[in-house]
């Protein structure tokens, strides 16, 4: 007895041109998107070369930030608040698990003089079971350089590890987050922090300082935007033969019959 219906095969054939339609979309949208990262990450290595070809700069102003390009090597005259570092988790060093010593630098010079940057001073490794020793910052004026951020590298994270409501923490115990954001520290301590980030260099401490550069490879992201629109070309040729098909099978035979 068969089992065959006659409608079932134009509607699998429907069916497989609205999913292969779909995919084709999804297949574009996915090239597109890794399109623009690619330029996003282009344009971030570009900054990032013409940061570093500017000669070193000192802030003393407002006017002396604005023109203080992003990975510029400055150096500013302050000192730390020391009792307001936070330790960015998860961010390892060569492999070595790891946290990210932030502290506020507030500014002594012109008319930024009680403004903060926040500082990333270093790398401190983490030891299994400990709790972290974080090196105090220098007491009293000093002068320090780095690189010059638009903000704090983020990383990916499931959940939300926010800030105390307010800084410093009463345990005394520097708190523990994955992300800082700079409007989170503004609204959480008592001072003016300045929407800039430097990553230290100098002066030499115990904490590592050789940063790693942001993710640039560019080239990655368009070959995987090429491989998505092979995937949708693919799709686009499966598409038009399953169309094929449909018509076939659905145009009437209009053929003249012969006579005898």
């Amino acid at each position: 007895m068969s089992s065959n219906n006659p409608r079932s095969s134009p509607t699998r054939s429907l069916l497989a041109l609205v999913c292969l339609g779909l995919l084709m979309l999804l297949f574009i949208s996915l090239g597109r998107w890794q399109l623009s990262r690619a330029q996003e990450r282009q344009s971030l290595a570009q900054q990032i070369e013409q940061g570093r070809q500017q000669a070193p700069l000192h802030i003393d102003s407002q006017a002396s930030l604005d023109k203080g390009a992003l990975w510029q090597s400055v150096a500013l005259h302050g000192s730390w608040r020391s009792e307001l570092t936070v330790l960015l988790d998860n961010r390892n060093f060569k492999g070595k698990p790891g946290y990210w010593i932030a502290t506020p630098f507030v500014l002594d010079e012109g008319d930024l003089a009680g403004s903060s940057l926040l500082v990333l001073r270093g790398w401190l490794p983490r030891e299994p079971g400990q709790t972290p020793k974080v090196p105090v910052a220098p007491s009293g004026p000093e002068t320090i350089s780095g690189e010059l951020m638009e903000r704090v590298p983020r990383l990916f994270e499931l959940g939300s590890s926010p800030l105390p409501e307010h800084l410093p923490s009463p345990s005394g115990i520097a708190p523990v987050v994955q992300n800082l954001a700079l409007e989170d520290l503004r609204t959480r301590t008592d001072l003016p922090v300045l929407p800039r980030v430097l990553a230290q260099t100098a002066p030499a401490s115990e904490l590592l300082t050789d940063w790693p550069d942001p993710n640039i490879d560019f080239e990655k992201n368009r070959g995987y935007a090429l491989q998505w629109f092979g995937f949708a070309l693919i799709a686009l040729c499966a598409w038009i033969g399953v169309a094929w098909k449909w018509l076939r099978r659905s145009r009437p035979n209009s053929a003249p019959t012969r006579k005898t």
